[in-house]
């Protein structure tokens, strides 16, 4: 079934791991808890839940756990989409979308290689679609193995037939992303900035939210810039000041940064990752976040955010 995504914000949910480096469910039921009445939706199985380091096993046991553990109200957008080959790519996300998810987010850069233009990316993105059941559709910009951005005439024939109902952005350009949105305009396409810096303008601009890791730190405050910046501008203003410092946090160690900052929330997950090495840690990075933290709950109390 071909759903509209609600606007809002949607955090790139995070993986923990045991000590023997397996998924912890009992982490991932708190992360999921932590999340509820914050967002408005979580982007599950994304290059923060490390899916490039997760069998394709674990990644569909992680998604159906989610699905069976989400909050009622909570949407779920997920990806997983991290197969080379078409024809696994299409079996792997026939796979995930029988969990019932909100949205199939594609990766943008597994439909043509670096050094190929946007009509292979076009012939791969339309069998793909046609080899899929009718739901609704995503793409992500991520940046490994390589960024490959959306321009917004490749967008535009994307979102022609009306399945594609979110796009995660990453170009962090205001200019490029007005471009996307009128090069999509009365297509049911909703567009999510992941770039702490460019989202107030964006959010001026059309976009529809927030799906970025900083999520994984305060989500309250960027719920309250998506809803809140139409009728407080001057609040709006230095809220999304604080963000932009903030997130260059994601400059640090993520994701370990974010783990270990939710252990600060009281979510009891560690900070083990595959992708990098915990070690590397070290207790000045740890002093870090934890002034930030101390930081982020002052500036809530200051500007009454919940």
């Amino acid at each position: 079934m071909i759903k509209n995504i609600p606007n809002g914000v949607y955090p790139t949910m995070v993986t923990p791991f045991t000590d023997d480096n397996k998924i912890d469910y009992n982490g991932v039921l708190q992360i999921l808890e932590w999340y509820n009445n914050k967002v408005d939706g979580v982007f599950a199985i994304c290059q923060s839940s490390e899916i490039f380091y997760l069998s394709f096993e674990e990644r569909l046991e992680l998604l159906k756990f989610i699905m069976k553990n989400k909050p009622s109200n909570m949407n779920i957008v997920a990806s997983g989409h991290t197969a080379d080959d078409l024809d696994r790519q299409i079996y792997e996300a026939n796979a995930f979308i029988n969990e019932g998810i909100d949205a199939y987010v594609f990766i943008a850069n597994r439909f043509a290689k670096e050094d190929e233009d946007d009509s292979v990316f076009l012939k791969n993105y339309e069998k793909m679609v046609s080899s899929i059941p009718e739901v609704s559709l995503g793409i992500y910009e991520c940046p490994y193995p390589y960024k490959r951005l959306m321009m917004p005439e490749t967008l535009r024939q994307c979102a022609l037939d009306g399945r594609l109902k979110f796009l995660k952005d990453t170009c962090c350009r205001i200019e490029l992303i007005k471009e996307k949105l009128k090069a999509v305009e009365g297509l049911g396409l909703k567009i999510y900035n992941a770039n702490s810096a460019t989202l107030l303008e964006s959010l001026q601009a059309g976009c529809s939210g927030f799906s970025g890791v900083m999520g994984n730190f305060h989500p309250e405050i960027y719920s309250w810039l998506c809803k809140n910046y139409e009728t407080e501008p001057e609040k709006a203003e230095k809220v999304q000041a604080f963000l932009a410092f903030a997130s260059m946090a994601e400059c640090q160690m993520y994701p370990i940064n974010a783990k270990y900052h939710l252990g600060l929330c009281g979510v009891d997950i560690g900070y083990k990752c595959r992708v990098t090495d915990a070690s590397l840690f070290v207790e000045g990075r740890q002093k870090e976040i934890k002034q930030m933290y101390t930081i982020e709950k002052m500036f809530k109390e200051m500007f009454d955010i919940c």
